[in-house]
């Protein structure tokens, strides 16, 4: 196996990660989860999986020391991929119950989907997306969503985006980084395919 292929999963105590682990193994990945921020900055290539509050995430990321090491490796220019929290928190400041400070590697902010008569939130199940920041093979394919957040950039960004009501981004990309709403590693063959083009 070669070493691109060998990839470290960001374990900050949030998140599947024994789905997004079954997952890359499956696509060809050599995985290793860790929590250890000396390990995740000198990664090939780093997973920062999560579900849950952003802010919360962001407290276990700090008080582990595992936000610095994440930045580290981003500005070593090594790949970057952020599934779910692990997009959100890439921005400068989440609004979910209360306003909470972010790695701040992108402008922005995280907040609320806007209410749309006759769609709940969370926002949960499969829905397209639109654009090809994620890989040609990924503009108009259906993918897993569990959120009720949302991402708005305020720098320009190469982005995909969903319909859910309004238009919302649902992945971005810029040089080692990509990132995602929706969840890969439930979403079978588009989830894989996205999956496979990280490794690789």
């Amino acid at each position: 196996m070669s070493v691109a292929s060998k990839v470290t999963v960001v374990d900050h105590g949030a998140g599947n990660l024994r789905s997004v682990v079954r997952v890359l193994t499956h696509v060809g990945a050599d995985v290793c989860v860790t929590a250890d921020p000396a390990q995740v900055r000198d990664s090939d290539r780093i997973v920062l999986p999560g579900q849950g509050a952003f802010g919360d995430c962001m407290q276990r990321l700090r008080a582990s020391g595992l936000d610095d090491a994440v930045r580290e490796h981003v500005a070593a220019g090594r790949p970057y991929l952020g599934i779910c929290l692990g997009l959100q928190v890439l921005f400068e400041t989440g609004l979910e119950h209360g306003e909470h400070a972010g790695l701040g590697l992108f402008k922005g902010t995280c907040e609320r989907l806007p209410r749309v008569p006759g769609l709940k939130l969370p926002h949960m199940g499969w829905n397209q997306i639109h654009g090809d920041a994620l890989g040609p093979e990924a503009d108009g394919a259906w993918f897993y969503f569990v959120h009720s957040y949302r991402v708005l950039p305020s720098e320009p960004l190469a982005s995909v985006t969903t319909d859910y009501g309004v238009d919302f981004v649902s992945g971005v990309a810029r040089d080692n980084v990509t990132a995602c709403q929706f969840h890969p590693e439930k979403s079978q063959a588009a989830g894989c395919a996205l999956l496979e083009r990280f490794i690789r």
